[in-house]
């Protein structure tokens, strides 16, 4: 039932992207309006965004700006660009002169922002063009996902609620984490490549921004201080760190992202495939342990939220990253897997998530810390167990556990973060 469940994640959820996938979101769908407007210029546009989103997308930079921040940079860019097929990589193609037409539209007031109220990912760009034309582009249930496109009211595209009750989605809410080790080792060579080109990307990503003064920078420091002693867990904190550092940065360099995320992408990723390496897993196990970290890392996010208010990077890429060392020592020892999953999300489960933005990479190396100790403890099943806290008595039952806290426990609080960054703003 299941067996296609790998390729499903890896084509909605594992692809390329450059810059944060928030504001780069925001940007295709910029594009998309602009794009149904054909060459007509842009008269004015309005966002709507919800909180998450407004949250993740105010502080990081976005690529080839020069160090530009936020949302509205990117929407603006996306209604020059105009160019929707290119993705999560669109912003590849920002100019100079793009960049500065941008900014005019943006000083005139013609590109302005709202949050809304709104339950789960959501992107809305209302525009007229300087014709009259209006066009309404909303992404929502995956930052890729355009759900609807209308001009002059007109449907173009829409994705009805109810079609997507069968999709892959629900499949993934239903497995079990015996399941997702089933469907990972089900990675044929296509899948595998695939995986492959992701490590690849990361690890260019990672190299590009070695020079960068950020985390990755001052742990290698700390090294050279002997105040941190060299070892795999270190050099696998710098290495995912250093990547998190170029993506938060702006850099103009791609990253294989994982559940729409890609820091995640880079935790997921670079975790399995670096220790897998040092400790000589074969690379066929180690690509499969991946796939397991990218299908574990989807099914958190569907109960917690493509946007939750903590951190995915510590309880959906961790999570996956954790199970993903397990299953290349042990194989299916489900018990050692459950154990790791469980000694992860009591570790760090209430990670709070702020934004997209430099600090991410702390959080980055916090996650890849509590996932390796958590992964080898796992395999000598030693773990937290349902008798401790709020963990379950499956790992299956620790997930919901956490994402009731997230979704019931902690409602008010990305709504009291985007509070506290709206009075920044002011």
């Amino acid at each position: 039932m299941k067996s296609n469940l790998l390729k499903e994640v890896l084509k909605h959820q594992v692809y390329p992207a450059l810059g944060c996938t928030e504001p780069v979101s925001v940007a295709l769908s910029a594009a998309c309006a602009a794009s149904a407007l054909k060459k007509e210029n842009i008269k004015k546009a309005t966002l709507f965004l919800d909180g998450a989103t407004f949250k993740n997308g105010l502080g990081v930079k976005v690529p080839n700006t020069g160090g530009l921040r936020g949302n509205l940079v990117a929407a603006a860019l996306g209604l020059v660009l105009k160019n929707p097929e290119k993705k999560m990589e669109l912003l590849k193609y920002v100019t100079p002169k793009i960049l500065n037409i941008a900014l005019d539209l943006i000083k005139q007031k013609r590109v302005v922002l709202n949050t809304v109220s709104k339950k789960g990912f959501y992107i809305c760009v209302k525009a007229i063009g300087e014709k009259g034309n209006k066009v309404k582009c909303v992404i929502s249930g995956g930052h890729q996902e355009i759900s609807y496109l209308s001009l002059n009211n007109k449907i173009l595209k829409e994705k009805k609620q109810k079609a997507q009750k069968n999709s892959y989605l629900q499949k993934l809410k239903t497995a079990t984490v015996a399941d997702l080790i089933y469907a990972a080792e089900q990675a044929d060579k296509e899948d595998l490549a695939y995986i492959k080109q992701g490590v690849k990307m990361n690890l260019s990503a990672s190299k590009a921004a070695e020079g960068l003064k950020k985390v990755g920078f001052y742990l290698k420091n700390l090294v050279r201080q002997k105040i941190l002693s060299k070892n795999l867990v270190i050099d696998t904190k710098i290495l995912c760190a250093q990547a998190a550092d170029g993506r938060m940065d702006g850099f103009s360099h791609p990253v294989m992202s994982s559940g729409g995320s890609g820091n995640q992408g880079i935790v997921a990723i670079l975790v399995p495939y670096y220790v897998g390496s040092q400790l000589k897993i074969k690379e066929e196990k180690i690509l499969k342990s991946i796939a397991l970290s990218h299908l574990l890392n989807g099914y958190v996010k569907v109960f917690t939220g493509e946007l939750a208010p903590i951190c995915g990077c510590a309880i959906a890429a961790g999570v996956g990253a954790a199970a993903a060392l397990v299953y290349q020592q042990k194989g299916a020892d489900i018990k050692a897997i459950t154990l790791a999953i469980n000694n992860i999300i009591s570790d760090i489960g209430g990670m709070l998530c702020d934004g997209a933005k430099s600090g991410c990479a702390l959080k980055v190396v916090s996650s890849v810390d509590s996932a390796l100790r958590a992964a080898f403890m796992g395999i000598k099943h030693y773990g937290i167990t349902e008798a401790e806290g709020f963990v379950g008595n499956c790992a299956e039952k620790t997930i919901q556990n956490l994402s009731k806290i997230s979704n019931v426990g902690m409602l008010k609080v990305d709504s009291t973060i985007v509070g506290i960054m709206k009075e920044k703003i002011k």
